[in-house]
């Protein structure tokens, strides 16, 4: 897999000159609030947002990461950029081989961003995931999930292959219902990083505008977009109402 690290940040203005812009994606209902459009910006200007951004986030996500987890937890993290062009706009949270907290970005997010906004409310948000310990937690969800999926065969005579597909089914059932509720607490925990950082999350939350739309399936993984955005909103005026 092609990541550029740190050390490698300056060539990132070159490598998104050949990254094409991806076509927005049609939203199935306007936003909760009025999201200005802009064009895409130009390679150079999206990587110096990348790395300014990266620079003042990366430590408030730290410091925070900290504070919350009380020292049970690496807050040492490492921001990647796949730099595959084929790869869609994604960005992610995982843990290496030593438990370092790992965020990564795509080039084609990084290209598609229309403020350095977006860019800090999505690394935000990623590091919530590991601050919050979602990985772990979902994990749990999908454990229990599978021994009631495992349960709920039994009780319907699944023997076998039956009652490892009934597990499967469990497993994934618990794993997804549940991510919905984590994408929205990374949703509010990343507001406030982004905030503390210096940057405005509500505008940082009009990405979801050039989202497709999940609706509110029972199987989604994701919560409806406006549904998202109006946590942010809320978050938001929290953290001004406090400061004024």
């Amino acid at each position: 897999m092609a990541w550029m690290k740190p050390a490698l940040w300056g060539v990132l203005a070159l490598a998104l000159a050949g990254c094409v812009q991806p076509v927005a994606a049609p939203i199935a209902q306007p936003p909760v609030f009025p999201v200005a459009a802009s064009a895409p910006l130009s390679p150079a200007q999206a990587a110096e947002n990348f790395i300014t951004v990266v620079d003042r986030v990366e430590p408030v996500a730290e410091r925070l990461c900290r504070e919350r987890t009380r020292g049970m937890a690496d807050c040492n993290f490492e921001i990647v950029i796949d730099r595959r062009f084929e790869m869609p706009p994604n960005a992610f949270q995982t843990l290496d081989e030593q438990g370092r907290p790992v965020v990564g970005f795509t080039l084609a997010l990084i290209a598609d961003a229309r403020n350095a906004d977006e860019i800090a409310f999505v690394l935000g948000h990623e590091a919530s995931h590991h601050i919050l310990g979602h990985i772990a937690r979902q994990q749990n969800t999908a454990v229990t999930g599978a021994v009631l999926g495992g349960v709920l065969g039994q009780i319907t005579g699944a023997d076998g292959a039956a009652l490892e597909h009934w597990q499967r089914i469990g497993a994934s059932v618990g794993a997804r219902r549940y991510s919905k509720a984590f994408e929205l607490e990374a949703d509010a925990l990343g507001a406030e990083i982004a905030f503390d950082a210096g940057y405005d999350p509500v505008l940082g939350a009009g990405f979801f505008s050039r989202l497709p739309d999940p609706g509110d399936e029972f199987l989604g993984s994701h919560p409806p977009n406006a549904q998202r955005q109006a946590q942010v909103a809320a978050v938001v005026a929290r953290l001004r109402a406090a400061g004024s």
